[in-house]
């Protein structure tokens, strides 16, 4: 495929920052090349002052994050991309918004999410959902899973404010993870009937690529899936 004929990606970045480099690198990793030429065309909008989603979501901000989304859609079609990407799992709840602003399509990580858990367990009942507090209030997942007759089971308050320190206090702000606890919360999903572990937040995304924890084929991490349904859609070839 040429240059001129293969789909240009969109990429609405920044939300976080980090977690939209580790999203570009794994696209780039995971695309079988022999040669620059083989990779995928992307621009990028590593849109950083996009106003925080969880903060929106949970009332503790009056800045909706989801018309400044909007126009970097419009911004991306009009640079010529042919379909958008959105890497963060947070920010899907402003997707009708997003959606409506462009004659684009957006992959939902959401949905693309879901479709990995349950390849991988036919027979899905039960999932664990490591998210922003964002993300679990929303209830993006809890009616993807619902919609397919699966139980979506989120920590418990303690475990939660857990996962919340992970994300924001130690990725985002760019310190190490405390991986130990982040195993512990499995644990604890895993000992109340959870048969896969979504990681439904690039920031876990991260720690997830940092520590291997996707040789886990419980864990399925959306970004690796976006990652992953991206060079498909962009007509490329996922590498074995």
């Amino acid at each position: 495929m040429s240059s001129s004929e293969r789909p240009l990606v969109g990429v609405i970045g920044g939300v976080g920052p980090l977690a939209t480099a580790y999203f570009l690198d794994m696209v780039v990793r995971l695309t079988e090349a022999a040669r620059d030429q083989d990779h995928l065309d992307m621009v990028v909008f590593n849109h950083s002052s996009i106003p925080d989603r969880t903060a929106y979501i949970l009332g503790e901000s009056a800045q909706s994050p989801g018309p400044v989304m909007a126009d970097d859609a419009r911004r991306l079609e009009g640079f010529g991309a042919d379909f958008l990407v959105l890497p963060c799992n947070t920010a899907h709840n402003f997707t009708a918004e997003v959606a409506a602003s462009t004659t684009l399509p957006v992959l939902s990580i959401i949905e693309l999410t879901v479709d990995e858990a349950q390849t991988r367990v036919p027979d899905l009942r039960s999932v664990g959902l490591l998210a922003t507090s964002g993300t679990a209030s929303s209830g993006v997942y809890q009616r993807a899973l619902a919609s397919r007759g699966v139980e979506c089971l989120l920590p418990d308050e303690d475990d939660q404010r857990a996962v919340m320190e992970i994300i924001y206090d130690q990725v985002k702000a760019g310190l190490p993870a405390d991986v130990d606890v982040l195993h512990a919360v499995v644990g604890r999903l895993v000992d109340r009937g959870a048969q896969v572990l979504l990681l439904g937040c690039t920031e876990l995304s991260v720690v997830a690529a940092d520590h291997g924890l996707l040789s886990d084929p419980r864990v399925v991490d959306s970004l690796d899936v976006l990652a992953r349904r991206t060079i498909e859609r962009a007509g490329g070839r996922v590498r074995d």
